[in-house]
């Protein structure tokens, strides 16, 4: 969801005419109701009832125009607290760490709003893996980083930012390929690539990819997992979003029943910089449609 297109539609719900509500934005009202229209659409209800002469808010309308003012006064006061803030470095490159799909489809949304209080910087990619995740924030080798959120972690706050269904990564000549849904009954007993990673969170996560045996392949990040499944002929587990980001021909991705797949943004604990700040505050926008699931750790 685009923050812009919610301060059109806030606009609009004050003007009740498009044309008066384009002139505040300096656009041309036919991209004005270009952008109000694809609103609509992702949403999948209509927002305004137009006639000739007035807009008006249909009730759906007037649900998110609600939700939308509070988002957007959150965004506007996001630039005065992260200027506020100490700089966590001099150098202008703020070192995000990233665990497989990282924030998946909220990548744009929450790269635009960090970029939006961080104009000067540069965020830089450096790949985690499930062992190194947490410690690589706590030991100040990344300044954030998006992880695979399997429970509390002493010394980091974790800041949602998206929750995504399990799936079953199988061989695409595996009798279950073609499955349209799998639970954990119905893979007992199967061989499995298994994820390498000390918090005792991702093994409940796992369940049945924890019953390995000696031939099982060790993987140590969620992107190694469909070549680990394509070489092998085992099964792996990993989040949904993976059919569209790890995506092979020969491997399918299944839903799998059990723990959901959580993801987050890891900050220090007590770390005021403006970096962290600002990744803190754009993962409470970003994962505003989602259950509030932020914690810190002791």
């Amino acid at each position: 969801m685009d923050i812009r297109e919610l301060r059109y539609v806030v606009t609009l719900a004050e003007e009740r005419h498009f044309r008066k509500a384009a002139e505040r934005h300096y656009i041309a009202p036919q991209a004005f109701g270009r952008h109000v229209r694809a609103l609509e659409k992702e949403i999948g209800a209509r927002l305004f009832d137009r006639t000739s002469r007035r807009v008006d808010l249909t009730p759906a309308g007037v649900r998110l125009v609600e939700r939308a003012r509070d988002v957007l006064a959150r965004v506007d006061d996001l630039a005065a607290a992260v200027r506020d803030a100490p700089p966590a470095h001099d150098d202008g490159v703020v070192r995000v760490g990233v665990l497989g799909f990282g924030a998946a489809d909220r990548w744009p949304a929450l790269r635009r709003l960090v970029q939006a209080q961080l104009p000067t910087s540069t965020l830089v990619h450096i790949e985690l893996d499930w062992d190194s995740q947490f410690d690589a924030v706590r030991e100040g080798e990344v300044d954030v980083a998006v992880v695979h959120d399997v429970g509390p972690v002493d010394g980091l706050g974790l800041d949602h930012v998206l929750t995504a269904g399990r799936v079953a990564v199988v061989p695409v000549a595996s009798p279950f390929a073609d499955a349209e849904r799998l639970d954990e009954d119905d893979v007992a007993g199967s061989a499995w690539v298994r994820p390498v990673g000390r918090h005792p969170g991702l093994g409940r996560w796992a369940g049945p990819a924890t019953q390995v045996s000696r031939r099982s392949p060790m993987v140590r990040t969620p992107a190694a997992i469909p070549a680990a499944v394509a070489t092998s002929g085992m099964l792996g587990i990993h989040g949904d979003p993976a059919r569209r980001f790890f995506a092979r021909p020969d491997v399918r991705f299944v839903p799998l029943a059990g723990e959901e797949c959580h993801v987050s943004v890891a900050t220090r604990v007590g770390d005021t910089s403006r970096t962290a700040l600002a990744f803190r505050q754009a993962a409470e926008l970003v994962g505003v449609s989602s259950p509030d699931r932020n914690r810190t750790g002791t």
